[in-house]
């Protein structure tokens, strides 16, 4: 086994080449002049099962997953809902769906009011999105951005049935839009095509690819794959070093600058427990010396739920493209809300969860149905992360607890009914022969089938969020309280999670924090 050659001291250390960690250490790294050590866990991500959009689903449980599973939960009639988070490099970015939301327009300001800094509201993340994309559709309004690194595109030739559920959603009220993404993200919700990361037919653009993979050639820039981020070191309250394992050895590595954590909502409260830093309580229990009092650390786990799903049969077969996932909407389950709080998903297979699969004997080839998956993306459940031990490799406890509040129940049974209609309306006649899943449940026997059905949107969010509040561990401009030189540029920090898939979502929160960081040293 060789010893990676590592400088003496780093500029940066950033933990996490994912979402928002591949910007973060890009954008520190452009220049030339800050050494910049990145710590990924995971590996290369330049292989089929990535580079293809098409087949993004065989990454899920694959060993690019961190196959993470939350424990058995009351709400979900006692299932351990899988939480698939990204292990490669490009993360999340690198094994998704490759849906481009940015969020609404409510969930910034609100993240504005929570930390007291503008910096956050929605004007200022139009800037930072349109610095971020490089987006092909229309721009009538000029709120989208061209020529940044991050490629975006309407689908090419989508399936048939995807315009054929934009049809189907209008005709019971859902405006169409030709962009999810401009003013839509102001409304109170509409439908359309899907925007999603996709160039050249079926080739995936992840943040390793769009930020990372052109400054890796620059010699202040080191990529370090196959390295577990076990702790910080931090000596007289200021995170100094980062202790990792690579290659079965245990090293480390100091930074004079400041560490970044972006290692995801599961890992990033995980190293700083291991370090210390969290609730008192908890971490005394496991023989943990305590550096900082944070009793928010590891709570307000968010997740969006995906429900799998409603599942139509094909008249003729009809092979999956681009992403898979061409076709959403955003609605609200109540009028009064003031933001909408649902959003559907066309997933071009027979979507089913362990139970609902083997119950209604779902097909396996693709090509004979497609889904549309209810989701409920602001959901009022909240869950929690545990330790079990002072090391590394003890296991988490990961208490999700989605549907846990009867609101998100409610929201659920009106999704399920909204994609229903959809499907069943005489838009998808030409498509479909027949409805297999769940057919026109009532009461409790729609209530069985939501819990049996009901999982993860792959968006775990808000375990270290950034406010005012006893429960914030970070400031507004990402530092943790109480320990100088280290922040945290993740969808951990989101105060709540946004409205919509949350890649947008990170990879601004990896440009804001990039930002931050120059000023601070510059």
């Amino acid at each position: 086994m060789s010893v990676p050659d590592l400088l003496k001291s780093y500029d940066f250390i950033v933990c996490g080449g994912g979402c928002s960690g591949a910007v973060v250490a890009a954008r520190l790294a452009e220049s030339g002049d800050a050494t910049v050590l990145v710590l990924e866990a995971g590996g290369d991500e330049r292989i089929p099962e990535i580079e293809d959009s098409t087949i993004w689903m065989r990454n899920i449980g694959s060993e690019r997953d961190w196959q993470f599973t939350a424990e058995a939960s009351p709400s979900l009639n006692g299932r351990k809902a899988p939480l698939p988070m990204g292990k490669v490099l490009g993360g999340g970015a690198s094994i998704n769906g490759l849906v481009w939301a940015r969020g609404h327009k409510n969930d910034f300001d609100s993240w504005a009011e929570e930390t007291g800094d503008p910096g956050w509201n929605y004007e200022s993340a139009v800037e930072l999105y349109k610095r971020i994309e490089d987006w092909q559709g229309p721009n009538p309004s000029g709120l989208r951005g061209k020529g940044g690194p991050m490629y975006i595109t309407p689908p090419n030739d989508p399936i048939p049935v995807a315009p054929a559920l934009v049809e189907g959603a209008a005709s019971i009220g859902i405006p169409p839009v030709d962009d999810l993404n401009a003013e839509a993200v102001e409304g109170d919700g509409n439908c359309g095509i899907a925007n999603i990361n996709v160039k050249d037919g079926n080739l995936r653009v992840s943040t390793a690819g769009a930020y990372l993979r052109p400054q890796m050639g620059n010699p202040n820039l080191t990529v370090l794959l196959g390295a577990e981020v076990d702790h910080l070191i931090i000596e007289d309250g200021r995170a100094t070093g980062v202790a990792f394992s690579y290659q079965g050895q245990s090293l480390t590595a100091n930074a004079s600058g400041e560490v970044i954590l972006s290692l995801g909502a599961i890992n990033t409260p995980k190293v700083l427990m291991l370090s210390g830093i969290g609730d008192e309580a908890q971490l005394t229990r496991q023989g943990i010396a305590v550096r900082q009092h944070l009793p928010g650390v590891g709570q307000n786990l968010q997740d969006h739920i995906l429900m799998a799903g409603c599942v139509w049969a094909y008249n003729e077969p009809e092979a999956p493209r681009n992403n898979s996932a061409e076709f959403t909407f955003f609605w609200k389950s109540d009028s009064s809300l003031k933001t909408p709080d649902l959003q559907p998903i066309l997933e071009e297979c027979a979507f089913g969860s362990e139970v609902t699969r083997e119950e209604y004997d779902l097909p396996t080839d693709p090509s004979l149905t497609f889904t549309l998956a209810p989701g409920l993306v602001r959901p009022e459940s909240r869950g929690h992360i545990e330790l079990t031990g002072p090391n590394a490799s003890d296991p988490l406890k990961i208490h999700a607890n989605l549907l846990s509040d009867p609101a998100d129940m409610k929201a659920l049974t009106r999704a399920v009914e909204l994609c229903r209609e959809i499907g069943n309306s005489p838009a998808l006649k030409r498509f479909a022969q027949k409805e297999i899943m769940p057919g026109p449940l009532k009461g409790d026997a729609l209530e069985t089938f939501i819990r049996n059905a009901a999982g993860t949107y792959f968006h775990e969010t808000c375990t270290a969020k950034m406010g005012k509040d006893a429960l914030s561990v970070v400031s507004g401009s990402l530092e943790v309280y109480g320990i100088k030189g280290l922040r945290i540029a993740d969808g951990s920090v989101m105060p709540s999670v946004t409205t919509g898939n949350t890649m947008a979502p990170c990879v601004l929160i990896g440009e804001r924090a990039a930002d931050l960081i120059k000023a601070a040293h510059a």
